[in-house]
């Protein structure tokens, strides 16, 4: 069964060009190597620039645990975690209805 989730965050002001960088390179490792990982889709607050969602979908279980155990999971957590203001929130969803 597909695992829908998303992450929401706030990073420090100034380091929206650090998390962005980061987060293009990552999302491009998640294209390149994790093909049961459905979709992965960073987004940008549009009135906070320091602002940031991202939402996914994995095939199963076994495909989000191993995203998780990535290399460059590692690398962008060690790269953004340190920039953040507070927490990351994870908040995992069921599918009720698509258009897509």
């Amino acid at each position: 069964m597909a695992i829908y989730m998303t992450a929401q965050w706030r990073c420090k002001p100034g380091s929206q060009e650090k998390v962005l960088a980061a987060l293009k390179d990552f999302v491009d490792q998640v294209k390149q190597n994790e093909p049961d990982t459905r979709i992965y889709t960073a987004l940008q607050q549009a009135n906070d620039e320091t602002g940031f969602l991202t939402f996914f979908v994995f095939e199963n279980e076994a495909a989000r645990e191993r995203h998780q155990s990535t290399d460059w999971v590692k690398r962008f957590t060690e790269i953004i975690y340190p920039e953040n203001l507070g927490e990351i929130t994870f908040t995992e969803y069921r599918l009720v209805a698509s258009a897509g």
